[in-house]
């Protein structure tokens, strides 16, 4: 007896520890996997002037390329909540990837902007399974001591792969044609499947979860119509003939279609088949959480779409040379995320959160004096400064959203954050690529040359963004570290 006691117990420890080692195995694959879908996020934005030339488009019609990325991805997340409980771990790693590696073989052999934007769309449907498997499969395995130096790595992930894409893709476009930014990446892809679906294992429990097709269907409404809405306003600036659709009404449907879901998901998560569990707004940390973590989206992605054509255009650098500047930025905040996950460990949220939110919104201001005359250097500290700010408060954000919900919730917490996360990202684009329209159509009526125009809408943009960005410093210093809760530590 006393001999199988002993064995039992030295069983034990070897039985963590093999647990443990697998956990690691597939949070690191799932990173390695999801930072790659990601990247394309941005990849084409720094090709956007080239693509505007080599496809004879306008820059409103250019910008969907990322825009239809991220409204893609908005609209496929509610989803992935019913597939992460209806699938495991492994299948459904499989799916996304198979159906990315998909998209990006449309793109490379696309031979013109409709048919890039539906491999741009196909690719978005796989990215948009990632990004709610990483987050829910970290929650359920990582306990609560050890989650902000876990987000600090997916931080590396979320905002440093849609950070450098725009730098790869530079690179390519000074020495490849635009189709090979999807060659590239396409074998890479293929790779990160086959090894995940040899080496990734099962760590979730499947169950029953009901789909509504009708919140499937208001969801796209909500989320297509409002982002569609902001890019018409930016897209009918360029035209001399009023559109017999006002720019108002897709967002009128959008915002009417997102009541119906809201009302729709109240009546169903009574019986627990909501598409979305609203009952995550419950926790007002989670909230205030999420609003900033929208504004930081829209900062983001508004700035990296806006930059590029800022410095090719009004500064005259090639995509090489764009690449290369906003390159210093994208790395250091990929550096600076596991130190900032571990300052999360020790000092909170708060204290990270309030400095990251006033940097970002100096930097914005700051960016609303740039003309041609801005010296390349100016730029350059200010990306940096914003990485800084944005690197500040995206780990914070991220942790301290999810864990401010209970462990049932936790698919559905991070299915609702990635949804609000990329509508926020689109709308960014739309709305600063609008503006932008909108101001260089102004001052060119005025009788401004283009270049000075162009410099005159693009302050417009990055204007918008920094009256947003008050908002976010406001909500900073009410996001809190939660507690641990008892029994929350599932590292099974």
């Amino acid at each position: 007896m006393t001999s199988d006691i002993m064995s039992d117990a030295a069983a034990a420890p070897r039985d963590d520890a093999a647990t443990a080692a697998r956990n690691r195995l597939v949070i690191a694959l799932l990173l390695v996997s999801t930072f790659v879908v990601f990247l394309n996020e941005t990849i084409m934005s720094v090709a956007i002037p080239h693509l505007m030339k080599d496809l004879g488009v306008t820059a409103s019609a250019a910008q969907w390329l990322t825009t239809a990325f991220l409204l893609t991805m908005a609209v496929v997340i509610p989803v992935t909540g019913f597939l992460l409980q209806r699938l495991h771990t492994r299948p459904i790693f499989a799916l996304a990837m198979g159906i990315f590696s998909a998209g990006t073989l449309i793109c490379a052999v696309a031979p013109g902007l409709e048919l890039l934007v539906v491999g741009r769309v196909v690719q978005a449907t796989g990215t948009a399974i990632m990004m709610p498997l990483l987050m829910t499969t970290v929650m359920t395995l990582v306990p609560p001591e050890s989650r902000g130096k876990t987000m600090g790595n997916i931080s590396i992930v979320m905002s440093v792969a849609p950070a450098v894409g725009p730098t790869i893709g530079g690179f390519i476009l000074a020495y490849l044609d635009w189709r090979w930014m999807f060659i590239l990446v396409l074998p890479i892809a293929l790779g990160a499947l086959a090894l995940g679906w040899a080496r990734i294992q099962n760590v979730s429990t499947p169950r029953y979860a009901p789909l509504d097709i009708f919140s499937v269907i208001v969801s796209a409404l909500a989320f297509g119509g409002i982002v569609y809405g902001l890019s018409s306003l930016g897209e009918g600036a360029t035209h001399d003939e009023a559109s017999p659709i006002p720019s108002w009404a897709p967002i009128a449907v959008g915002i009417v279609a997102m009541a119906i879901f809201v009302w729709r998901q109240l009546l169903l998560q009574r019986q627990d088949r909501a598409l979305l569990d609203l009952r995550t707004f419950g926790s007002r940390n989670y909230t205030i959480a999420v609003v900033t973590m929208a504004v930081a989206m829209m900062s983001l992605f508004g700035t990296v779409i806006l930059l590029p054509i800022y410095t090719q255009h009004v500064l005259g650098l090639d995509t090489l040379q764009t690449g290369l500047l906003l390159l210093p930025g994208g790395l250091l905040m990929g550096l600076l995320g596991p130190t900032v996950g571990r300052l999360y460990d020790r000092i909170g949220a708060t204290r990270l959160l309030v400095p990251g939110t006033i940097i970002v919104s100096v930097v914005l201001w700051l960016l609303t004096l740039v003309d041609q005359t801005t010296s390349v250097w100016a730029v350059l500290a200010g990306h940096i400064a914003i990485s800084v700010g944005l690197a500040l408060m995206f780990t914070p954000l991220f942790t301290a959203a999810l864990s401010s919900v209970p462990m049932p919730l936790y698919s559905h917490a991070s299915a609702i954050l990635g949804s609000i996360q990329q509508v926020a990202g689109a709308a960014g684009v739309a709305l600063f690529v609008a503006l932008m329209t909108v101001g260089t159509a102004t001052r060119a009526a005025e009788g401004l040359d283009p270049v000075s125009a162009l410099s005159g809408g693009i302050r417009m943009g990055f204007l918008c963004g920094a009256l947003i960005s008050l908002f976010a410093i406001g909500a900073a210093f009410f996001v809190r570290k939660p507690a641990a809760q008892p029994g929350m530590s599932m590292g099974h």
